[in-house]
C-alpha cells in the first residue's frame, strides 16, 4: 500500500494535512514522505511539519487509533480526540 499512499500524498493539489490515527498509520506517513521516523516521534496531540507532499511541506497530526480497545479503556476519549481535531484546525488557520 505504500505505493498507493506515496501516489496520494504527491498528487493531492491542495493536501495540507494529515491526521495518523495510530502509531502505524504516523510511520506510513513518514516512510510514503522519505522522513526517518526518529525524526518526527508519535506522541497523542503532537504536530509535525515534514517536508513532502505538492506544496513542499505537510503538517502531520497525531492521535490515539479510535479503536474499541482505545476508547473503552480511556486510553483515547472523545474530549482527547476532539482536542486533536482542534489543534490541527488551529495549526492550519
Amino acid at each position: 500500500c505504500n505505493r498507493f499512499l506515496v501516489s496520494e500524498l504527491t498528487t493531492l493539489p491542495r493536501l495540507r494535512a494529515v491526521l495518523a490515527l495510530g502509531g502505524i498509520a504516523h510511520g506510513a506517513v513518514l516512510s510514503a514522505l522519505g522522513e526517518r521516523k526518529s525524526a518526527h516521534k508519535f506522541a497523542h496531540g503532537a504536530v509535525h511539519d515534514v517536508p513532502g507532499g505538492p506544496k513542499g511541506s505537510l503538517t502531520l497530526a497525531d492521535s490515539y487509533h479510535c479503536s474499541r480497545y482505545n476508547t473503552n479503556t480511556g486510553r483515547l476519549t472523545q474530549d482527547m480526540f476532539e482536542a486533536v481535531i482542534g489543534g490541527l484546525k488551529g495549526h492550519l488557520e
